[in-house]
């Protein structure tokens, strides 16, 4: 049996919210606290705090940034009413994305274990070598500081990955590079507590491997820099979506996901769904500020055990690499006896950039018997409609197949490798923890090439294509 951490969803999810159930689920705080004291930063303390919410008992998980409290305090408000959490979206570019609603998404349980801290925890970081956070860094300084950061290489490895989530969301969503995507300063320190946290939160509970149920948002609007925005926000929709994450909303008119929430999922679930096979052994939940309308602002969160991968697998799976990522993908699909060549070659190029995944086109004998096409584009299921109008609007198409269905993909990494020509881009993918395939980046090749004066056949020649290295 391998051990197995479930995210029920129904309510969304946010980095504190994350931390509140694994909290409740065990994760000791005070142990948590010391963990992220480690980091150079300051400027912050931890609370975490046993409550209710719609009658739910589970934990209340808050990043208090200086000052904060005392701010509230004289406007007449208490800490938890108003403090805004989860701000990994926020950014110092020229665009100031800050929205102003709460991401309480805290989610609280009675489950009947003894695990019963009803005091509140204050735990106060001050190190004095954290004034590289005081103008803002951008994902490039972070990714640095993660890397710098005394934690193991699998804490330092998944917190890169979720942030780099949210900055190549931002990137995509403002049209920046993402090493160039800023988080200003409350942003920064509190999606760094948010991510660093949740990985070092399910190291602690042993590194299960994680599932999650369907994703809920809410609807509406939200107020940032860019005006009002509708629900979901633009980096949260295209982090779900860049992982292909089905998503549906509810009645709840309200954010639920968060951009950091969004990330942590997106990077550590294996797969989206009902539960199967879990046998729970324990039962968290995080409770969130808000009260919400239609159900409770929680997160619950269930640790047990799954039946086993195959048995070759087992050694991997327990270690935190399970074989491969699922998730779920739409297929549209249509015969062609009338449309023009150039016309399906400039239709290939628009659907890859609004986000289909695979374009591809095949010769197909059609009725009375003619030579025709068969398109098929690949999407995400939260693109299908929009793929489907430029089908529609690109092409001579007056009908299509539409079939969803699950999908198995390798874990893929960007790496970069010494040659006698210098540092290249790869792209590796890795079953389990052994890495499958290894190929270069074309571009970079290419640069190397042209710099060293040599082919980019003697480039491609120092990267292997099947690396069995751990």
């Amino acid at each position: 049996m391998n051990k197995a951490l479930y995210l029920d969803i129904f309510s969304g999810i946010s980095g504190d919210m994350f931390i509140g159930a694994m909290l409740d689920l065990g994760v000791d705080f005070d142990q948590l606290s010391s963990e992220l004291q480690k980091l150079d930063i300051d400027g912050y303390s931890l609370r975490a705090e046993r409550r209710d919410k719609s009658n739910i008992v589970g934990y209340k998980f808050d990043v208090i940034l200086d000052g904060e409290a005392d701010s509230k305090a004289a406007a007449g408000k208490t800490p938890e009413a108003s403090h805004s959490h989860d701000h990994g979206h926020s950014h110092d570019h020229g665009h100031s994305h800050d929205h102003g609603h709460s991401h309480d998404h805290g989610h609280s349980h009675d489950h009947g274990h003894s695990h019963d801290h009803s005091h509140s925890h204050t735990h106060s970081h001050s190190h004095g070598g954290g004034s590289a956070l005081d103008h803002g860094r951008n994902f490039a300084i972070i990714r640095d500081m993660i890397g710098k950061s005394p934690y193991s290489s699998w804490v330092r490895e998944k917190a890169t990955a979720i942030f780099r989530r949210v900055a190549e969301a931002e990137g995509k969503v403002h049209g920046m590079r993402p090493e160039d995507v800023h988080f200003h300063e409350v942003g920064a320190l509190d999606s760094i507590i948010d991510i660093i946290g949740a990985c070092l939160c399910l190291e602690m509970l042993g590194r299960p491997r994680v599932f999650c149920g369907p994703v809920i948002e809410g609807h509406g609007w939200v107020d940032c820099a860019h005006g009002r925005f509708p629900v979901p926000t633009a980096a949260t929709l295209e982090i779900l979506s860049a992982r292909g994450i089905p998503l549906e909303q509810c009645e709840e008119p309200h954010e639920l996901v968060t951009p950091t929430g969004a990330a942590i999922i997106a990077e550590l679930a294996e797969s989206f769904g009902p539960m199967k096979g879990l046998s729970g052994n324990r039962i968290g939940y995080g409770l969130g500020t808000r009260d919400n309308h239609t159900r409770p602002n929680v997160l619950r969160a269930i640790i047990g055990h799954i039946s086993t991968s195959p048995a070759s697998s087992e050694d991997q799976a327990a270690a935190g690499h399970p074989l491969w990522e699922n998730d779920q993908v739409t297929l549209l699909e249509t015969n062609l006896d009338d449309c023009h060549p150039e016309w399906i070659g400039n239709f290939y190029q628009v659907a890859l950039d609004a986000g289909a995944l695979d374009v591809t086109v095949t010769t197909a004998l059609m009725k009375k018997n003619r030579p025709g096409l068969t398109l098929q584009v690949l999407v995400p299921p939260a693109k299908t409609d929009e793929l489907a109008e430029l089908i529609f609007r690109h092409t001579t198409a007056i009908g299509m197949r539409v079939s969803t269905g699950n999908r198995f993909i390798l874990r893929r990494k960007e790496e970069e490798i010494s040659t006698p020509y210098g540092p290249l881009k790869v792209k590796s993918s890795w079953l389990g923890a052994e890495r499958l395939h290894c190929a270069p980046e074309y571009d970079s090749a290419k640069a190397l090439a042209e710099e060293r004066g040599v082919s980019v056949r003697d480039v491609y020649q120092w990267v292997p294509p099947r690396d069995r290295s751990k």
